[in-house]
């Protein structure tokens, strides 16, 4: 059963947080939900790449629409699985289908095989949009730290071929419907270093070496290098003192689209690190993929959020973090 906007805004305001569902017994959305685990969506050669979905228990009269989430983690870590809890509120809704996706990284494989990853799996929800009972028209992306990177290089790079890879799905788009990312660079070459530009960074990793030896492979990685009139609307949100992936890849990114007269807001988490989290942070995702998924009238709010916590050092693990920001 379709459950309007108020149940997630509701969720939320209770602080039923990620973590909260997690550590539940079979999770806090258990009797509301289907997670199918472990689903191959291409192949690398050999090697399986797989996600899991997140649906609602009851069956929709129409298709809805999909949220594909994408992890961080220095594009040399992280999992899939942590997203779930997060995509399970949209999920017991009745009015979302999420997945959360694995991809090559870098330690593996280096770019571009973690775009190629993720449009894969794209174009596999696309191509199975009918079973699970998806709107292929309306699918939006969300991802924080490596996996906000991902995502806005998702949004801006729709019509960029050499991107496309073939690890699955060949003949479908890889197009999305609207972007969320949270702390994500967007321009390695242009703003200023990720991880303070200490060696070797992460970014070292996922290009296969320093910026410097790789301009060419940089500059293709930088969302900000594909942005065009026909990307998708964006959700930024960023951490003032964010000390692993500085402001000012947010700003860059959002001016850029603005310029080209793409629906991008920024909300900056004031005095924020790296962590992004919280009830009013949740409260502006959930009203953004309202608006952009599901046609809903309602406002996404550029108004800065107060950080609750101090500033987070970095330590190598950029998409650790809880609840953030906001009350």
């Amino acid at each position: 059963m379709k459950r309007p906007v108020s149940f997630l805004l509701a969720a939320v305001g209770l602080g039923i947080a990620a973590d909260t569902w997690a550590q539940s017994p079979g999770g806090f959305w258990a009797d509301r939900v289907v997670v199918e685990r472990d689903v191959e969506y291409g192949r690398a050669g050999d090697r399986p790449l797989l996600l899991d979905a997140v649906r609602p228990k009851e069956p929709a009269e129409e298709r809805l629409p999909a949220i594909v989430f994408i992890h961080g983690g220095g594009w040399r870590s992280g999992d899939k699985r942590g997203a779930i809890p997060r995509l399970a509120q949209f999920a017991a809704s009745g009015n979302y289908v999420g997945f959360t996706i694995s991809y090559r990284l870098s330690g593996e494989a280096t770019w571009p095989a973690q775009i190629y990853d993720c449009k894969a799996a794209i174009r596999w929800v696309r191509a199975n949009a009918e079973k699970y009972g998806v709107d292929p028209r309306r699918i939006g992306v969300w991802g924080s730290s490596a996996g906000g990177h991902l995502v806005n290089l998702l949004g801006t790079s729709g019509g960029a071929e050499q991107l496309e890879g073939d690890c699955g799905s060949p003949d479908r788009s890889s197009r999305v419907a609207c972007v969320v990312a949270f702390c994500g660079p967007s321009d390695f070459a242009g703003a200023a270093k990720v991880e303070g530009g200490r060696e070797p960074s992460a970014v070292t990793g996922l290009l296969g070496g320093s910026v410097e030896e790789k301009p060419a492979a940089a500059r293709e990685a930088s969302p900000i290098t594909h942005v065009s009139a026909d990307d998708p609307p964006f959700l930024l949100v960023h951490g003032t003192a964010d000390p692993i992936v500085p402001l000012e890849h947010a700003e860059k990114l959002q001016r850029a689209l603005s310029k080209t007269g793409v629906d991008a807001t920024l909300v900056k988490i004031m005095g924020g690190g790296h962590g992004i989290g919280g009830p009013e942070v949740q409260r502006r995702v959930v009203a953004f993929f309202e608006k952009h998924l599901r046609g809903q009238d309602v406002e996404v709010s550029s108004k800065p959020i107060e950080s609750r916590l101090a500033p987070r050092r970095g330590d190598g693990r950029p998409d650790r973090g809880g609840p953030a920001a906001g009350s």
